[in-house]
This record gives C-alpha cells, structure tokens and sequence, in this order.
C-alpha cells in the first residue's frame, strides 16, 4: 500500500502527488524543510521544529503556507493514515510556482508558497544498533554558503560530504572552516573532555539545532558542564569521546575521526547518558 502524503491542501497517494516544473524548490533550491521525528505514535520536538520553521522563512522573506495549528493538524494525520509508530515527517516549504523561471521573487500575493509533507516509516528509531558501536567521521573542507543557519533545501554538499564519507568507509563527514569544525553534514558536533563538553557556539556557521539545544538544556540539568566554542580536528582527536546530534539520530557517539580511534575506541560515556537523557525526556514530552 503506497503512502499518504499531503501536497498544497490535499491528501493524496504518493504516486498522485506532483508539483510544477516551474517551482522554485526545483529550480532555485529555494525552500527550507524540517524532519520531525516520531516515537511511539508521537511528535517529538514539534514546537521547536515550528519555531525554527517560522525562523527560516522569515530570514528568507518566504510566506508561510499555513499556521502552526494546522501544520499539527497535518503532522498528525499523516501519522494516523500511514500508521507510523516510529518514524520521521518530512516537510518543506517552497516559494512556489511563478509559472516560469526568473531569478526575482515572484509576488506572494499571486504565487502562494508550495507545503508538501511525507512520512518515513522507521521501525525501531530509537534502538538503532549503531549507537551501541558508535560511528567513526572523516573530515573535508566546509564549501556551504555562509548562511548554514537557515534549514534550506540546499543540500548538495551536505550529499556529497556523505558519499566521501561513506567511500572512506566512515559514517559521516565534520565540515572544518578557518582551521575549526563546524558541524556535520546533518547534525552538530561535540567532543567530550575530562568530562566537559564542547560544542560550537551559534552563529550563521552552523544550524541551530533543535535536538542541540535539548541535549544541552538537560545535559545541564545533570550537571555535566557545558563549553560553546569552535574546535579543531586536532582537538576533537585528542579527546576522551565525542557525538553528535540530529533529530533522526538523537545522540549519536562517534569513536574514530581521520582514522584516531577515541579513548578505548568504544561509545563514551557521557554519549550514552545523554542518549538515554534524551529519549527519555522526549517521550515524555511527545505530543
């Protein structure tokens, strides 16, 4: 049975939906998207995810299609028809279809912004086996436009980070700028030292994570102390334990980066406790 996703209004089998040629998604990379994660029937995080939405839009100066009420109305039901337990919510937002291709802006007023949401079924989300291994990183050069803080669909980099990863036989990619990591292809990075832990402030440089932000409000509240600043590779090497943050990932331990294995090459403590901290917490939370 193929899925229900939603498309400007409509509830429609995935092989129904279809947007135009013409839209800006497609020919300008000119949207921004959010994934919310799914637990148990549940959203997690969604008010964070609605806010960030709201964010991004407006630094883009982009319309938003509907209000955040209805926007959980549609998370809701596309749980409820696709029957997803645990899984993820793709949504994007597109400046929509001006008819034609042109650099400017067409007039909001005439060319409504495109909302398309889909859901991925994820049995198992929060038992993924690789959190119990951890995953090693390599690091490349960080060619992202400048501003990495708003959640757009421009996203070819980011791929092409994981298809290097992934021919070095590694997990993932840290994007290093100005000698410092920035973040992940997609997710945020943090290295663990005598117990501190260090992860890169904000600013334009990286996406202001909404699963960053969780683990560090309740790695706080656990008295693990917390240091925002920028890192290097060197660092991050010499390390007792690093991981990093998403919302499909939760806290993801890594233990090799460039090929050094960390501590005793194995998920580090602090890693795990903020995995189970935060899933914890989250379900609890889910609405």
């Amino acid at each position: 049975m193929s899925r229900t996703v939603y498309v400007n209004g409509e509830y429609l089998p995935e092989e129904d939906a279809k947007i135009s040629i013409f839209d800006r998604g497609f020919l300008m990379a000119d949207g921004v998207y959010e994934v919310t994660s799914v637990l148990d029937g549940k959203l997690i995080a969604f008010d964070g995810h609605a806010a960030r939405l709201t964010r991004s839009l407006s630094e883009l100066d982009m319309a938003a299609p509907v209000d955040m009420d209805e926007l959980l109305a549609i998370h809701r039901e596309l749980v409820k028809r696709n029957d997803i337990v645990d899984g993820l919510i793709y949504l994007q937002v597109t400046r929509g279809s001006p008819g034609d291709r042109d650099f400017v802006f067409p007039d909001p007023a005439t060319t409504p912004s495109t909302l398309v949401l889909f859901t991925q079924s994820k049995p198992g989300l929060a038992d993924n086996p690789a959190a119990k291994i951890g995953m090693s990183v390599i690091s490349i050069e960080d060619l992202r436009w400048g501003r990495r803080d708003i959640k757009t669909v421009q996203l070819l980099y980011p791929s092409m980070g994981k298809m290097m990863a992934q021919k070095a036989g590694a997990g993932d990619a840290w994007l290093v700028e100005d000698g410092v990591v920035t973040e992940g292809t997609s997710n945020n990075a943090y290295i663990v030292k005598n117990g501190k832990i260090i992860t890169r402030h904000l600013s334009n440089d990286i996406l202001h994570g909404i699963t960053r932000a969780a683990v560090l409000r309740y790695a706080k509240e656990a008295q693990m102390e917390v240091e925002e600043r920028a890192f290097s590779i060197a660092e991050a090497q010499d390390a007792d334990e690093a991981f990093v943050t998403s919302a499909s990932a939760f806290v993801m331990p890594v233990v090799e980066i460039d090929g050094v294995k960390l501590g005793d090459g194995k998920p580090g403590k602090v890693a795990l406790r903020l995995r189970e901290i935060y899933l914890d917490e989250s379900r609890k939370a889910a609405i």
